[in-house]
């Protein structure tokens, strides 16, 4: 069978806007006369729509959605589509409410299929939504026997997993009624490491059933999420006829009948992917969000560096503004490496200093402080105005304010409540330190755009005379991965005691992730990068009182 495979990238809500894709790529594959055109999950309503799907109004907007891309279907005779789409059920119980697949061609609705298995665990909340399918079942079309699943569907493999999430295995259903081909829509989002372990996945279906597949990611970013794409097309044997690019648009014709080939599956290794899923994440937020230029504080240090250059990358030289605003426990650095990092990416500088506003802060609150020693109340006063002048700024021109934090700093609590956490995106807010320096070196891998000053300088808040992070913070090294195995891996802190490292240091770090709570809940969006993100997938109590 002939196939177009359409990643694309879909805007959550612009049911109009979406509608208008479908038809672009139908009306650019026609000639090519495909039999079937295969779209991302919930590709009319974009993934994920979250609460927009509980609302009865977007839900009538939604099939009315449907019901134009069956009408378009008319003019593409010869071409069947797939389409995720949400409709309602006739169900009596439950949220009366499909995500599903829906097989269109000559202005008919061929078939449905409701997803089967919803998760409901990490960024995923779909049981909130949408009531399961209560049975799988093929569809005869164009001499195949469609098999057609929707993205976890396909993940209830106990063997690639460790476990059995759940009680069904539509993918082993429906090659149990005799499918010839499986289609899976997927909206999967990115996080390191993902791409080849959904590679291992989907082979194993058609090697385990002797069935070729064709699986058609969405790509783009939707809030704290990035989607890779990565669509593809498998032979029977597991192997792939065709891989559609990451982090970006594709539309390829494939054939199911073709054999694939051993080494045509290439994963894109750290930290490239990860610097082009922030890209993505960056460019899809702001665009999406409505906003075209972006300014962030320039202080000297390694994580603004890298968050200008992938801002630069993502919206060009021309919509990103640098502001370095020196203090009087700044380094001469600060400033000069500032200037010579926005040359090299050609941003726009400004200098704002803030010794005199704080000055006057002190003034303002000298009653308040006096006969109490400087301590960390001024410190945060130094970071709260810069904060306030980025907003300022980001008020008066119109931009959109990126925080320079990152996971480390966010995990412990290393960040000020309205200060350096201000903004409207925190680029590095999954990206932890040790990361943070891959990431400058690969920028820089073609030439020295981040300087060689900031890489190699000692990580400083410059908040106090000669101050470190190190001062204050474990080794990034040791620290990151405490929080890996803490956060990400859920250990206990006797097991990450027991794997080597030194009790007060992972007392010190556990204790401050949970003392931390109240700041992450008020911390701008971030972009999820690995497979325990700070955001929608970290549901901690604030108010909680435990021991680990």
């Amino acid at each position: 069978m002939r196939i177009a495979l359409a990643q694309l990238n879909p805007i959550v809500g612009d049911l109009a806007g979406n509608i208008v894709r479908v038809q672009k790529t139908l009306a650019r594959v026609a000639p090519n006369r495909p039999d079937l055109v295969v779209f991302p999950e919930l590709f009319l309503v974009g993934y994920p729509p979250r609460d927009l799907i509980s609302r009865r109004w977007f839900v009538e907007k939604a099939e009315a959605a449907l019901a134009r891309v069956i009408e378009l279907s008319r003019q593409f005779p010869d071409t069947g589509v797939v389409v995720g789409a949400a409709v309602r059920n006739r169900s009596r119980s439950g949220k009366g409410l499909d995500n599903a697949a829906v097989l269109v061609a000559g202005g008919r609705e061929l078939h449905r299929q409701a997803k089967t298995l919803l998760p409901s665990y990490d960024v995923f909340d779909e049981a909130r939504y949408f009531d399961p399918a209560a049975y799988s079942s093929t569809v005869e079309f164009r001499g195949e026997r469609l098999g057609l699943t929707i993205c976890e569907d396909a993940w209830n493999v106990p063997e690639l997993l460790g476990r059995r999430a759940y009680d069904r295995d539509p993918v082993a259903e429906l090659a149990g009624q005799g499918a010839t081909l499986l289609i899976n829509i997927s909206a999967s989002p990115f996080t390191v490491g993902k791409e080849s372990l959904r590679y291992r996945l989907l082979s194993g279906h058609c090697c385990r059933h002797g069935v070729p597949l064709v699986f058609v990611n969405q790509v783009g970013a939707n809030d704290e999420l990035v989607f890779d794409g990565r669509s593809m097309a498998l032979d029977r044997s597991g192997l792939a006829i065709d891989v559609l690019p990451g982090f970006d648009e594709a539309v390829t014709m494939t054939d199911t009948a073709a054999h694939g080939s051993d080494g045509r599956f290439q994963p894109q290794e750290l930290p490239e992917s990860v610097h082009d899923a922030l890209v993505l994440g960056i460019r899809d937020y702001v665009r999406k969000c409505g906003f075209a230029t972006v300014v962030l504080g320039l202080s000297g240090g390694i994580d603004s560096a890298v968050v200008c250059s992938l801002a630069v990358a993502a919206l060009g030289k021309e919509n990103v503004l640098g502001v370095t605003m020196p203090s009087e426990y700044s380094s001469q650095g600060s400033v000069t490496d500032s200037r010579e990092l926005a040359g090299n990416l050609g941003v726009r500088l400004t200098e704002v200093p803030i010794a005199p506003v704080c000055r006057q802060y002190l003034v303002a609150l000298k009653d308040e402080f006096r006969g109490l020693a400087p301590d960390v109340a001024e410190e945060n006063l130094q970071a709260r105005v810069r904060g306030n002048i980025l907003m300022a700024i980001s008020n008066k021109h119109g931009h959109l304010v990126l925080s320079t934090g990152n996971k480390s700093e966010l995990a412990v609590g290393y960040c000020t409540l309205y200060g350096d956490m201000s903004g409207g995106l925190c680029v590095l807010a999954d990206v932890p330190k040790t990361m943070v320096y891959q990431l400058a070196r690969h920028i820089n891998r073609k030439g020295e755009v981040i300087p060689r000053a900031i890489i190699d300088k000692p990580p400083s808040a410059e908040l106090r005379p000669n101050q470190t992070d190190q001062d204050t913070l474990p080794p990034y090294d040791v620290l990151d991965e405490i929080i890996r195995r803490y956060v990400d891996e859920g250990e206990s802190p006797d097991q990450i005691e027991a794997a080597g490292f030194r009790t007060e240091t992972v007392r010190w770090v556990v204790r401050a992730v949970n003392s931390s709570e109240y700041k992450r809940r008020q911390a701008a969006p971030g972009i999820r990068v690995t497979s325990r993100a700070f955001g929608i997938g970290w549901r901690m109590p604030v108010a909680a009182r435990y021991s680990t």
